[in-house]
């Protein structure tokens, strides 16, 4: 009797945690493309995870509005409960809102319950405080689950990755760093993955990525393509 329950278990839990191997960038890339976020090979979508943070955010969108770019926004509900003002000003200025959950927290390691309630909890805020659905939806660290999947889908949400990232969160990162790991994957039609908090990272890791900002801007200006949010990248 207590084999079969323990085979069941295993089974579901097998199920539930099935999408974490497109965690995985090359394997998510050949088989999931659009979950990585590949779209119009004219584009690149530029997202930014992880806040509002009330220091780095202003800054951001600062650089964001001097280079006439917008970019999609992923939000914590926890950090957008800190700075609620924040995300109204993200909307204001021309940004996409999207969801990357209540906590930063790996979601597999959460049972489907606690899952769905994390992501409708962050969703229905999100859009109460901004006044926007959310269209897109991020899982922390990049590890989808089933439940993650399909709870987004419930909501009307897309789960999106990314092609590219500049690594920002790590002791190491600097401005050069940040440019470099970005731009060596960069390619048209690729969705890049930036911070604008360090909630998750090394205090202050976000000015690494501010000062690369620019840089990377200006090498897909360079490289002849358009910098945008997911919104005019990937159509549903």
């Amino acid at each position: 009797m207590i084999r079969p329950l323990l085979a069941g278990a295993a089974a579901v839990l097998a199920a539930h945690a099935l999408p974490a191997v497109l965690a995985s960038a090359p394997l998510r890339q050949r088989i999931a493309p659009r979950l990585s976020g590949v779209g119009e090979q004219t584009r690149v979508a530029l997202t930014i995870d992880d806040g509002p943070h009330p220091v780095a955010t202003p800054r951001f969108l600062d650089v964001l509005a001097k280079q006439n770019v917008q970019a999609t926004f992923f939000l914590l509900g926890q950090e957008l409960v800190r700075n609620p003002q924040l995300g109204k000003e993200i909307v204001a200025a021309g940004h996409e809102i999207a969801v990357h959950g209540w906590e930063h927290r790996m979601l597999v390691l959460r049972g489907p319950l606690g899952t769905r309630d994390d992501i409708t909890r962050a969703h229905d805020y999100i859009a109460e405080v901004t006044g926007v659905k959310p269209r897109w939806y991020r899982p922390p660290y990049g590890v989808l689950s089933t439940a993650a999947a399909l709870t987004a889908r419930r909501l009307g949400m897309t789960p999106v990755l990314w092609t590219s990232w500049g690594r920002d969160w790590e002791k190491r990162a600097n401005p050069d760093f940040v440019y470099e790991t970005v731009t060596k994957n960069l390619h048209g039609g690729g969705t890049v993955l930036l911070h604008d908090s360090d909630c998750t990272s090394v205090p202050g890791s976000w000015a690494a990525t501010l000062g690369a900002l620019p840089r990377i801007l200006a090498e897909c200006d360079h490289r002849g393509l358009k910098v945008g949010p997911l919104r005019s990248h990937q159509v549903n």
